[in-house]
């Protein structure tokens, strides 16, 4: 079956992640499969559309129309606009990073965040994707996804840091856990230095939809008081979506 012009032009946008945000023409075509004559064409017309700009080192990056594009998404217009205030008031009321996320298959797409003002070493910001099992968003998401998710998750957990959890049967205790408890929370698991506890964000009909999450650099005092903030957070905005639903 030949390949379209759609299909190559979005393997060559592919070829970004959140480690290659920056990349030559020569890379993009190796990160796409793609011959250099092709990827060259295509990328002058992506750039000419605003799919793709230059940098002043001459490398290629994600243009702005594609980010554009991109907040009209329900996820972001929808989610993110009524998540929002909350998100303010928790971080008003914690000074510490605060998360708002969602599973894009196996993994953690971060939605929103606000940085605190407490030093901690955190690798997630707007649009990062993470492992579902080694982040306190993720768990929370991992504990209400699909049985077919988390069996692809159980069979691929990797080492992030040495206190990444990657055994399967403990794993599964957590996401427990999570039901039963109503929260997660991860200890140096994602990066050393920095703790979350998260909370599940229900919508309409109660079904999770996203996950709240607040980054420390310990959990071992505090956590009833974050936890609580961030409940009634999550309660907030599962009462802002719910009535954003019912008008519609």
């Amino acid at each position: 079956m030949a390949v379209s012009v759609t299909s190559r032009a979005l393997d060559l946008l592919g070829a970004f992640d959140t480690g290659h945000r920056r990349l030559t023409l020569s890379a993009m075509a190796r990160r796409a499969g793609l011959p250099l004559a092709t990827a060259h064409r295509l990328a002058g017309e992506l750039h000419r559309w605003g799919a793709l700009d230059r940098a002043a080192s001459g490398e290629y990056v994600i243009g702005r129309r594609l980010w554009d594009l991109g907040l009209l998404a329900p996820v972001q217009s929808g989610l993110r606009h009524a998540a929002s205030p909350f998100l303010h008031d928790l971080y008003a009321a914690t000074l510490a990073t605060v998360h708002l996320a969602v599973r894009d298959d196996a993994e953690v797409l971060y939605v929103d965040r606000l940085a605190g003002h407490v030093s901690v070493p955190v690798v997630s910001e707007a649009g990062t994707r993470l492992p579902m099992h080694a982040t306190g968003v993720g768990k929370v998401l991992l504990a209400y996804a699909p049985e077919n998710v988390v069996v692809r998750v159980l069979a691929g957990l990797t080492r992030v840091t040495p206190y990444t959890v990657t055994e399967p049967a403990r794993l599964l205790t957590q996401l427990r856990r999570v039901w039963a408890e109503g929260y997660a929370t991860t200890g140096e698991e994602m990066s050393l230095g920095a703790c979350s506890v998260a909370v599940p964000v229900r919508g309409p009909g109660g079904s999770v939809v996203a996950a709240l999450g607040i980054v420390v650099p310990d959990l071992r005092r505090g956590r009833a008081r974050l936890v609580a903030a961030l409940q009634v957070a999550a309660s907030g905005i599962g009462r802002t979506l719910s009535c954003t639903s019912s008008v519609q």
